[in-house]
């Protein structure tokens, strides 16, 4: 990897896996607008690389990522500024739930306010058992209200009210409790527990995980019944997938599946 005092994103690739990793390791990878805009560039450039069949978001040094730059913050003190500010946040966070393929964050350390809001709007996320989660904004006047939108989509409404009211910190393992992560791992295994995720999902068909990321995330904006006539149109075209029908054999033939599109 290069210095930190290069990009604020660094980008690496192994095995069908991108890994955007955050570089402002001092500054415990706090969101500043040139890492917003350096990471905004980075999901942008994979949405139609059919190469990657998954994305990790990771960072250097003691923190995942302490939310945004308050000190950038506190220097342009001007609604119009703090609008377009959240607003370009917001538009990072859904771009990563748009993206084609799965988004896994990595945490180590400390993921606060917006880099809480970072992990919950990962579709997976492994996490070192030090690492700790809190919306903190709170504590300094400021109530968290962007990142309450991807954490009210993680975890049940009492419990993120919970956070959000008293800016707390929860442990690793609660978290995975709450459904804000879905595995922890010993610190010094945080990379293999993560190889194990990313390697599963690899291994199966690239049709059919895109087209599953695509279908879940538009069902949950739809009432019950559209979500089933939705997801039912969706299954049926998966079905017709070349994929499909080679998994379907290999099952019946008791053999390991040659997916056509890898």
């Amino acid at each position: 990897m290069r210095d930190e005092d290069d990009a604020p994103v660094l980008r690496h690739e192994a095995d069908g896996v991108t890994t955007l990793t955050l570089n402002r390791p001092k500054r415990f990878n706090a969101l500043s607008e040139e890492m917003l805009e350096a990471l905004a560039a980075a999901i942008g450039a994979l949405a139609d690389d059919t190469k990657v069949r998954c994305v990790v978001i990771a960072a250097r040094g003691r923190a995942f990522c302490a939310g945004h730059d308050l000190k950038q913050m506190r220097a342009s003190p001007d609604e119009a500024y703090y609008q377009r500010l959240f607003t370009r946040c917001s538009a990072l966070m859904q771009a990563i739930v748009a993206l084609p393929v799965p988004v896994i964050a990595r945490v180590q350390g400390i993921a606060t306010a917006a880099g809480c809001q970072l992990v919950a709007s990962c579709d997976l996320a492994v996490a070192a058992r030090s690492a700790r989660f809190a919306v903190s904004g709170i504590n300094a006047g400021l109530f968290c209200s962007t990142p309450a939108v991807a954490l009210s989509r993680n975890i049940g409404r009492k419990r993120a009210l919970e956070m959000l009211f008293t800016g707390e910190f929860i442990d690793a393992d609660q978290a995975r409790d709450w459904g804000l992560i879905n595995r922890v791992a010993d610190d010094e295994a945080l990379d293999e527990s993560l190889g194990e995720l990313t390697a599963s999902i690899c291994a199966k068909s690239a049709v059919a995980v895109r087209t599953g990321k695509a279908m879940f995330h538009r069902q949950l904006a739809l009432p019950l019944d559209e979500a089933y006539a939705y997801s039912g149109e969706v299954m049926a075209r998966n079905m017709m997938a070349e994929d499909a029908g080679e998994g379907i054999d290999a099952f019946i033939e008791k053999r390991p599946p040659r997916w056509r599109h890898r």
